[in-house]
Parts: C-alpha cells; sequence; structure tokens
C-alpha cells in the first residue's frame, strides 16, 4: 500500500523576514512533503513572491486579507493530501519532523493526528532583549498540543468542518476541542519537533485582550456541548495545553507520561 500524501499549510501575512527559513525547513526534511501551499493573507510585502520563487512543490494563493483562520480554512480547501501539516510562517521544523509522524501513522492505522513538542526560541534579532520576554519559557521542551506541530487526517476537515472563521486567535484550537470531543485518536509524540520563533509580533498578538475573550469563549462552548451531551470535561485539558507551559504539566494535564524529549542535535 502506497503511503499516504502530505501536504503542508502555511499562512503568512507580511511575513518576509522569516518566510524563506520556514519553507526551507519544510524542503529539508527527510520525509517529503508532495504539496507545500502558502497562503498570502493580503500581504504588503514581499512574502508571495518569496514563496513563488520556490517553485514545486511550493505554490503560492493569493486572498485579501482576512486573517490566519480564513487562510488556514483556504489552504485545507485547496490541498487535496491526505495527511495534513500546518507551519506559522516564522516557525521551524525538525528535519524529522515529517518523518516521524507519518512512521506513526503507518504503526497505527487508527490515528487520526499526532502533535509533539515544541521548543521556543528568541528570534536572533532580539538578542540582548530576553527580558521584554520574560512571558516565555525558552530552551526546554513544552507539550504543543497546536496545529503547528499536527499531522492529522484530512478526512477530519469533512467529519467536523473549518477552523472557525470568527476566532482569528482561538479558531484552531476551538476546532481541536470540537475533533477531541467527536472521539478522534490523537496522540503526544516526546520528540521536540517544532520550534517557535518568539519576536515583537507574535508577543503582542498573545498578549491582546480579544485573544483571551475568544479562548473564555470557546472553553465555554466546550463545556456546553458537553454538558447537552450528557458528558464530563474529560477531555478538554488534552485540546488545551498550553505551549507556553512546561512540558510536565502539560503532559499531567493531558493524562499523559512526563516528557522524554531532548533537543535534537540539528534541526
Amino acid at each position: 500500500m502506497a503511503d499516504p500524501s502530505i501536504g503542508v499549510i502555511v499562512p503568512v501575512y507580511n511575513g518576509e523576514r522569516y518566510l524563506a527559513a520556514a519553507i526551507e525547513s519544510i524542503l529539508g526534511q527527510t520525509h517529503l512533503p508532495d504539496e507545500v501551499v502558502v497562503i498570502d493573507d493580503g500581504s504588503t510585502d514581499d512574502s508571495a513572491a518569496i514563496a513563488e520563487s520556490f517553485g514545486p512543490p511550493v505554490r503560492c494563493l493569493r486572498q485579501a486579507n482576512a486573517g490566519v483562520t480564513a487562510a488556514r480554512n483556504l489552504g485545507v480547501a485547496e490541498c487535496r493530501c491526505e495527511l495534513l501539516a500546518f507551519l506559522d510562517a516564522d516557525d521551524l521544523w525538525h528535519r524529522e519532523k515529517l518523518a516521524v509522524q507519518a512512521a506513526r501513522f503507518a504503526a497505527r492505522a487508527e490515528l487520526d493526528m499526532s502533535f509533539s513538542h515544541i521548543e521556543n526560541f528568541l528570534s536572533p534579532e532580539f538578542a540582548g532583549r530576553e527580558s521584554e520576554f520574560d512571558l516565555w519559557k525558552f530552551g526546554q521542551p513544552m507539550a504543543g498540543v497546536i496545529t503547528q506541530t499536527m499531522l492529522g487526517r484530512r478526512e477530519l476537515f469533512e467529519r467536523f468542518g473549518d477552523f472557525a472563521p470568527d476566532m482569528p486567535h482561538a479558531g484552531t484550537r476551538d476546532w481541536l476541542l470540537r475533533v477531541v470531543e467527536g472521539g478522534a485518536t490523537q496522540e503526544l509524540l516526546p520528540e521536540v519537533l517544532v520550534y517557535r520563533r518568539i519576536h515583537d509580533t507574535n508577543l503582542s498578538t498573545e498578549r491582546a485582550a480579544d485573544s483571551i475573550d475568544e479562548y473564555l469563549r470557546l472553553v465555554k462552548a466546550s463545556l456546553d456541548r458537553r454538558r447537552a451531551a450528557g458528558g464530563t470535561p474529560k477531555t478538554l485539558p488534552f485540546a488545551m495545553a498550553d505551549s507556553g507551559s512546561s512540558a510536565e504539566s502539560n503532559a499531567a494535564a493531558c493524562d499523559l507520561p512526563p516528557s522524554r524529549s531532548q533537543r535534537p542535535t540539528t534541526v
């Protein structure tokens, strides 16, 4: 039986500083994807031109600015691969990311989603300004139950719908909650396979008040759905695991063993 096809979706908005490095980390995989779809969300810089310069298997689609959630939804609609992965335009993958997760799908026929641990790093241009980023933990593995680490079956979007377009900050987390509540089979790998770049733009986004409001909305919606179905909030911690918390506390919240991950020697 042939291996399932793998597509990667990369939303970008004015990401010319980091986009090339993100795409290079995808094309440097030991298990290459079949398709890379970059969604330019109305950028006013050279993001689209950078994406288009790579050629196949990278293709770039442009949309009027509608936010990262809408960009991811367009990517899902356009990419027809059986397994889907997501990478933000300022982050990086470990070179074995797709190989490790593809092997898990080969070993577990029932698996719907595979996640990995993640590690934050301060973008080099901010060296010496670490005190401005005290919200973040650097150099330690953290549970990454987020789209940037996920390799998941395309059919999940057919079963559970798109990311919530009215939640630009929390739309992906809302989707994860719906999928987990629906009984999807998931796992959290101990390896660090994604490196999240911390810089001025994503710091301000994480601290935004509307981001907090969206997370409160999605938690309430999740609890309401399960109360209506006569269920319990047992699955909530897994899908809500915060990649800004320690690996051990997230593993405990997810009812998983503590992390055994180590920083890979080669990204």
